[in-house]
């Protein structure tokens, strides 16, 4: 460990970092945009956004300089000065009241494209809200000013009144689909791919828990592949809410980005991982047709491939949350052209089991996986919920080292800080150092507010 940096006011370590130019930039849950000397941690500059930002940044050029892009849980874009944090431009790209950024902005050629997402599923556990109205979308913005160039919804229809609940409460549809990750650029297809989120309403809308391929040009759907049909759910269902759906769905929406690869034979193919706990390679060629599948893990609401997973020219790496499950975790790397598991490393015990911490299922003392993992040549580095930091062998899955964070941290900015559950945000490996999150508070995971650098001497 090199440095550590802590997140002021806050019980989770939301954002992934970006680095660039010898400056990491990370978000935080209280909205603040911080510039730290990638090496030392020392800090450049704040900038404070309206809410929270969970996004990653995204780094591109601006007039003479550099710009950084990220959005928050307002639904709100910005555009700020690299150097100075002074803000360039903002725009809010949803006024819908749940909806929310949290995948990073992806920047293409001068050209911003945004994923939209939202907490409706939540909000609809009041029986009193009349479920429900959003629906995810792709918004492109210019770089350069902020102006909106398209917007297009995954669901095409518009939502509309379908019945009206016991209180009087208008209830609409078709609802959901948000788009949780970063979209994917393929710019030889002219292609922008997204990858979404379960229904609100019945019928599930039939481009939910799909990819979604949009023309990068106009917004246009090309085509869709649905991987789960008919998942309609809202959270907190089982009692008497008028918003539940009759068939309530198993939440197996996408929280990962479709990955694109060119893999060693020349050939390309789209991997995507999903809660239920199904890997996926699909042909780009074939509108998304299925080259192969692989089940990593038994699936749920919190299982499966969560926030995301890592691919390079031979393999696809996947980290396997099922945290409310009683066989949590699990790491699998599967051939690119097959899909045939090539190595598994077991769950190890959680390294947070001590006297007086609570283990078990949804107690954020477990060996799961949620948090996206990275990998370089020859290691896969992979966060647990146990608070444990790994280095994988990419060739075996062999455990090169780990790292216990669970614990208080002496911080660069004086801050206190301490470790907890990895969750989220995935790792950031940028010249011979290795940065990541540790603590989230949420969803059984343990609270934490700490960014830590490591790197070799």
């Amino acid at each position: 460990l090199k440095w550590a940096f802590g997140f002021p006011q806050s019980t989770s370590a939301w954002a992934q970092p970006a680095v660039a130019g010898g400056r990491l930039f990370v978000g935080s849950q209280n909205g603040d945009i911080y510039a730290l000397d990638a090496r030392t941690g020392c800090g450049h500059w704040t900038y404070s956004a309206r809410t929270g930002v969970r996004t990653a940044i995204s780094v591109g050029p601006q007039g003479d300089g550099y710009a950084l892009y990220f959005g928050d849980v307002g639904a709100n874009v910005y555009a700020i000065d690299a150097e100075t944090g002074t803000e360039l431009w903002s725009r809010n790209v949803e006024s819908h009241p749940g909806a929310r950024i949290t995948g990073a902005p992806t920047l293409h050629e001068g050209r911003l494209y945004v994923p939209v997402s939202s907490v409706e599923e939540a909000l609809a556990a009041n029986a009193d809200y009349g479920c429900c109205t959003f629906r995810g979308s792709v918004v492109v913005l210019d770089g350069a000013t902020g102006e909106q160039i398209w917007k297009s919804f995954t669901i095409l229809e518009e939502p509309s009144p379908r019945d009206t609940g016991p209180d009087g409460t208008t209830r609409s549809g078709p609802a959901g689909a948000a788009i949780w990750g970063a979209p994917t650029i393929d710019a030889e297809r002219g292609l922008v791919y997204a990858a979404t989120g379960n229904a609100y309403t019945q019928p599930a809308a039939e481009t939910s828990d799909a990819i979604v391929a949009f023309d990068i040009d106009t917004g246009e759907i090309r085509w869709f592949n649905q991987l789960t049909p008919a998942d309609a759910f809202i959270v907190g269902c089982g009692g008497n809410n008028p918003n539940c759906p009759d068939d309530e769905g198993p939440d197996h929406d996408f929280g990962a980005s479709p990955a694109l690869v060119t893999m060693t034979n020349g050939d390309d193919l789209l991997v995507i991982g999903q809660k239920s706990g199904m890997t996926y390679g699909l042909d780009p060629d074939r509108e998304g047709a299925i080259v192969w599948e692989y089940r990593v893990g038994a699936g749920s609401e919190l299982g499966g491939i969560e926030w995301g997973f890592a691919v390079d020219g031979d393999m696809a790496y996947f980290a396997n949350s099922d945290v409310i499950t009683l066989n949590p975790g699990g790491l699998s790397a599967v051939r690119l052209r097959t899909g045939e598991l090539v190595w598994r490393a077991e769950p190890p015990p959680p390294i947070c089991a001590r006297p007086g911490v609570r283990s078990g299922i949804m107690s954020g003392c477990d060996a799961a996986l949620p948090a996206a993992i990275s990998v370089i040549p020859g290691v896969v580095f992979s966060g647990s919920n146990d608070g444990g930091f790994r280095a994988h062998a990419a060739e075996s899955g062999e455990v090169i080292w780990v790292y216990d964070t669970n614990r208080d941290f002496e911080t660069v900015n004086g801050v206190p800080a301490s470790g907890g559950s990895l969750n989220a945000a995935g790792p950031v490996i940028v010249d011979g150092m290795v940065y990541v999150n540790s603590g989230y508070s949420f969803l059984g995971s343990r609270e934490g507010n700490v960014l830590l650098a490591f790197g070799v001497n």
